[in-house]
């Protein structure tokens, strides 16, 4: 199964809590912080809301 690599590249300040809250779902914890999910639609979802603050790259297996 192919993955998703996610790097949080904008910070957050002044952004709606929703939005903070999923970056911190998808586990990141810091500025250029990155790691590694499934593809999945969940994940393609929530990356999606924050795609202006997250940059993300499919990885093959």
């Amino acid at each position: 199964m192919a993955k998703l690599r996610i790097t949080w590249k904008k910070s957050g300040i002044g952004k709606p809590e929703v939005q903070k809250r999923t970056v911190r779902a998808l586990g990141l914890r810091k500025l250029n912080h990155t790691v590694e999910h499934n593809d999945t639609p969940q994940i393609r979802g929530m990356v999606n809301k924050v795609s202006h603050l997250v940059e993300c790259v499919v990885v093959e297996d």
